[in-house]
């Protein structure tokens, strides 16, 4: 067995080195490590390959520095809506001060405190290009051109995330075009920017870098933002960037793009102009999995792997696809969720228990993954939901009622803030009377929406939730308030 502690980086070898390893994990982001963790407790011996930093994308250009980015703005807007405090915080951000608190929450880009934690669960790690060169096989082409030949004795599993999406314009190289990273990591504030893309990356982005001093364009191809959570969050969300000076144009998709003496120049598809400092495309990811040798087992480079609810991909007995790269849910938190459902069947699995927990809500099943995912948009104001919208149930077949409720006629949101405006909606299944989706939009919601995911997730009825007593005067009184629109309707 390897050693469990070590982290192979820059040994000047040319020649290829086999070790025998229980687990080989593809990725050491936070879906990656997490797996790591898991199989590590139960026992088995684990490597982990990492091409670029160790805690990958989540780290360092998306969850972390983008809320450490959000934060300050957020805080801001919520004092300006507070009396007593309104007056002494109309001036501008400092942004200098924004960017080293973004800086020191990405650790500046070094991951030596991720690669101690791996180090102190007794994972390996091999810094450098890891591929599938066979079954149960990972060959790593490291830094100085040194290879290692990583056999897995009971899985692989490929947690290697996703990248940015650009359009098919031509000449887009050229413009050199943020991405979600350079949007994350810019080192300051462009005059003008544009944003295309009407998703979380686009409207959290555009809230950051027009409080920032930016002027910011969204240029939106459909009829709105966010346009997978209920019509209203995107039309609270569009309402507030407006309101703070951003420029929303919807049904608007870029025909041109190019870069004249530094400046950028977009034509649109209603033949406008806009020129501008910066331009970030926010509209869409594809798998990390173009080079990974998936050609070697029988699958195609570059496709989004599909997998069971023990994560294991289809058709195979040993290679399992975590996060991200199996399309399931694009979010850090569902990512790690599968990674100890993973864990737990790869360790059960190895220890020869002939039949899993793989019922709804098992041990080893990511059921979540279809009924209860929730996620927060960091824009001012939040959009928080989980499970189902109206929508996407009615479409399932389910007979359902939305109940809605305006946010600024509970108490708490008054107190919370002068001028409060936000919704709140759920939807009711009409045959269980339980929860399939809760949606909240405002300020502060996204710490009411693991109440919201206890109950869609535990599917509690509503008869006990008239138990489950809010306190008062706090926002979660919505929950009171949405039961008795429910009852009385």
């Amino acid at each position: 067995m390897a050693s469990a502690h070590t982290t192979h980086q820059t040994d000047p070898m040319t020649e290829s080195e086999s070790i025998a390893y229980d687990v080989v994990v593809l990725g050491a982001g936070p879906v990656g490590e997490n797996i790591a963790d898991r199989t590590r407790a139960a026992g088995l011996s684990t490597a982990v390959v990492e091409s670029e930093l160790v805690g990958g994308e989540c780290s360092y250009w998306a969850c972390m520095p983008s809320k450490a980015l959000l934060r300050p703005v957020i805080a801001r807007a919520d004092a300006r809506r507070t009396p007593g405090l309104s007056q002494s915080v109309q001036g501008p951000l400092d942004t200098a001060a924004v960017l080293a608190h973004r800086d020191y929450y990405t650790s500046h880009w070094q991951d030596d405190g991720q690669v101690g934690w791996l180090d102190s669960i007794g994972a390996d790690l091999y810094r450098g290009h890891g591929r599938l060169t066979g079954p149960r096989t990972v060959t790593v082409t490291g830094p100085e051109g040194e290879r290692h030949v990583l056999t897995a004795r009971h899985a692989v599993a490929v947690s290697t995330g996703t990248r940015a999406v650009l359009p098919d314009l031509p000449g887009l190289a050229e413009v050199r075009p943020w991405t979600s990273r350079e949007a994350t990591s810019a080192k300051a504030a462009p005059g003008r920017l544009v944003v295309v893309g009407g998703g979380v990356v686009a409207t959290e982005m555009a809230t950051v870098w027009q409080a920032l001093g930016s002027q910011v364009t969204v240029l939106v191809r459909g009829k709105g933002l966010l346009n997978r959570m209920e019509p209203f969050a995107g039309e609270l969300v569009a309402e507030a960037l407006v309101e703070a000076g951003a420029d929303v144009r919807t049904g608007t998709s870029v025909e041109s793009v190019t870069r004249e003496n530094g400046t950028v120049v977009v034509v649109t598809n209603t033949g406008d102009r806009i020129e501008a400092d910066e331009i970030l495309f926010a509209t869409g990811r594809a798998p990390r999995t173009d080079d990974i040798g998936l050609d070697t087992i029988g699958l195609e480079p570059g496709s989004w792997l599909e997998v069971d609810d023990s994560l294991r991909v289809t058709g195979s007995k040993w290679l399992y696809a975590v996060g991200d790269v199996n399309h399931r849910a694009l979010l850090t938190h569902q990512g790690k969720y599968q990674a100890r459902i993973a864990g737990a069947a790869i360790a059960a699995r190895a220890s020869g228990t002939p039949i899993l927990e793989s019922d709804p809500w098992g041990a080893h099943a990511a059921t979540a993954d279809h009924a209860a995912v929730p996620q927060v948009v960091f824009t001012d104001p939040e959009a928080a939901a989980v499970g189902l919208s109206l929508a996407e149930a009615e479409q399932a077949g389910h007979r359902v009622r939305a109940v809605d409720y305006d946010l600024a006629s509970v108490s708490g949101a008054g107190l919370y803030a002068d001028g409060y405006k936000g919704r709140a909606r759920m939807v009711v299944d009409l045959e269980r009377e339980i929860l399939l989706g809760v949606t909240f939009v405002g300020p502060g919601v996204g710490e009411l929406i693991h109440s919201a995911t206890i109950a869609v997730a535990g599917q509690v009825p509503i008869s006990r939730l008239w138990h489950a007593v809010p306190s008062y005067p706090t926002i979660s009184e919505v929950w009171l308030r949405l039961l008795e629109a429910y009852r009385d309707n």
